[in-house]
């Protein structure tokens, strides 16, 4: 056989495998699952108010006039992008049927470090929605120069535009000094003055999404004014709304795959983490790329069980990039004792979790650290979310001691750890680590 008909075999072998996944996959229309998509409003759940007060806001641009300034404020995943998006998309519709140019541009303030880059995504982003060249460099310039062609590109190419800014409370910038003013001011100020100094010609409102209640207590006074917002307030959404809105978003998969509880345990575990509807979804939809992984023609709730696993193992291993080798020793062997714990624990005391780190130490040949820099360390985790405190008296005499409870799966954080800086050489130890914290648990309760 020929080079030549290796490589047909091969191509034809992938092939065959791309199209046997596809064919077999649960999903239906897994797009329903971004939670970014913009969604019909038959799928908007325990949003009427907010929807309703968006619609209202923004009704003025199909009458020729400029529609409110406007800022939604709420947890993450309470549906803010979702309604607001939803709504854009009507009006650019309506608008275009009577002949009006109604655009929207919007940004992610996440990952933009500075006014300057601001102005320019803006840019970028007007001149892609218009079809147009963008007509300024990213450097090189100053901002004056990319904002007075932010401001051209509106005025020429629309008749009403909504700037949506989402996040845009982590548009700080570089400040130098404390009371430096924040990006994020100096921004809302120039937008939402520009029509009204004439640089730009038709309507402009901002929008502005924020995590924070507090948002407007940080912006500069003029900003403030000039802003002048209509606040619309996005609430946690309870475990029943969590389960409604995957329910109206189940046709993405296809008919039968998925079996009775797999809505109600997904919008529970998203329930637990604040009611956040991007959880939810990207749970529900995780469920099923595991069952395609596996080659399974249903979604069963052990899917759904996997798919809450990996996400505190992901978000737990992004966590702790950061810490040092000591923090995470202390907080794996924290994390072993109720992992290995024969008797039912309430929650691990710290005496007992203190002595089989000093176990791991000896055992690993590592620096041992006192007790007290393990406590301390164990209190910067609880400001990072790992774990919760609480001290506990052991009678009479005898003083207090604190107990610690994960916030996520013990295991799932041990594993992770485990796997983060390679404890190779207790790897296959389990029985006898399982010993060691039996051993101190025992101890721990016979001094009590």
């Amino acid at each position: 056989m020929t080079d030549g008909d290796d490589r047909h075999s091969l191509s034809e072998s992938i092939k065959g495998r791309l199209q046997d996944g596809v064919q077999q996959s649960v999903f239906r229309e897994r797009g329903l699952l971004d939670p970014d998509a913009v969604i019909d409003e038959d799928r908007i759940v325990g949003r009427d108010q907010q929807l309703e007060d968006i619609i209202t806001y923004l009704r003025p641009a199909l009458q020729g006039n400029r529609p409110p300034n406007m800022l939604l404020y709420g947890p993450s995943g309470t549906g803010k992008s979702l309604i607001i998006n939803a709504v854009c998309e009507q009006v650019v519709e309506l608008a275009e049927a009577q002949g009006d140019r109604f655009g929207v541009i919007q940004i992610n303030c996440q990952t933009i470090k500075s006014h300057d880059r601001a102005v320019y995504r803006l840019v970028e982003n007007t001149a892609t929605t218009a079809g147009v060249e963008v007509g300024v460099p990213e450097s090189g310039v100053s901002t004056d120069r990319k904002l007075n062609r932010l401001y051209g590109l509106l005025s020429e190419e629309f008749d009403s535009v909504i700037i949506i800014l989402d996040e845009v409370d982590l548009l700080v910038g570089r400040q130098r000094d404390p009371n430096d003013e924040p990006a994020y001011s100096k921004l809302l100020y120039q937008l939402s003055r520009a029509s009204q100094l004439g640089r730009i010609d038709g309507h402009v409102s901002v929008a502005a999404l924020t995590n924070d209640p507090r948002f407007m207590e940080d912006l500069d006074g003029r900003a403030e004014s000039s802003f002048n917002p209509q606040d619309v307030v996005f609430s946690d959404y309870d475990a029943n709304q969590l389960q409604a809105i995957l329910d109206r978003r189940r046709d993405a998969y296809q008919d039968g795959v998925l079996e009775a509880g797999i809505i109600p345990l997904s919008a529970a575990f998203a329930a637990q983490d604040h009611g956040d509807a991007r959880k939810a979804i990207d749970l529900f939809r995780k469920a099923g790329e595991i069952a395609n992984r596996q080659g399974e023609e249903t979604v069963r709730e052990d899917h759904v069980r996997d798919a809450q696993r990996e996400a505190e193992r992901d978000r737990t291993l992004t966590q702790m990039q950061g810490l040092s080798t000591q923090k995470k020793l202390s907080l794996y062997a924290t994390a072993i004792v109720p992992v290995h714990a024969e008797r039912s624990l309430n929650a691990i005391p710290s005496t007992v979790a203190y002595r089989v780190y000093q176990y791991l130490t000896e055992r690993l040949d590592a620096d041992k650290k006192s007790r007290d820099s393990y406590l301390r360390y164990m209190t910067e985790a609880e400001t990072y979310n790992f774990i919760t405190s609480e001290k506990r008296g052991r009678g009479y005499g005898s003083g207090v001691h604190k107990e610690y409870t994960f916030v996520d799966d013990p295991a799932v954080v041990a594993e992770t750890l485990q796997a983060d800086f390679r404890l190779e050489e207790i790897e296959g130890e389990d029985e006898l680590i399982q010993s060691v914290v039996n051993a101190q648990i025992d101890e721990f309760f016979d001094e009590t």
